[in-house]
């Protein structure tokens, strides 16, 4: 089972990575983006963990992101020491087309199920994960 959920995986991975190609984001860009669109305001570290990268990986995201006018960080950290991130405008408008973009490949990858079995299927894995305090 596992080798076909890798399977899956890869498919997916490299279907994502053609169609945010066009707009100029990596797939752990898109995930920045779609992390901060879902909650404004997360640390590197918070994004490295939900994106599955290390936080140097994050820090290099979030540093082009920032060059391209996508997101907002403070030059000091108003507490502490993390520095909380936010979508501009354009990264807001950029976010909006890589998810319908996103939501395409997914749908052209689950076609061959139908909804019910998609939503089983979804609620099925999603009951395999480890239950966590910050999930």
């Amino acid at each position: 089972m596992g080798y076909v959920l890798k399977q899956v995986h890869a498919s997916l991975r490299t279907a994502m990575d053609e169609t945010l190609r066009p707009l100029d984001l990596t797939v752990p860009q898109y995930a920045c983006l779609e992390l901060l669109g879902q909650d404004p305001g997360l640390s590197n570290s918070e994004l490295a963990r939900r994106a599955f990268v290390t936080r140097q990986s994050m820090n290099l995201v979030l540093r082009r992101l920032q060059e391209r006018g996508l997101l907002t960080r403070p030059d000091q950290a108003p507490y502490g020491r993390a520095l909380p991130s936010e979508l501009t405008q354009d990264g807001l408008d950029i976010l909006r087309q890589a998810s319908i973009a996103v939501r395409a490949v997914e749908k052209q990858l689950f076609a061959p199920l139908a909804p019910e079995q998609q939503r089983r299927l979804r609620e099925d894995l999603a009951a395999c994960l480890p239950s966590t305090e910050s999930n």
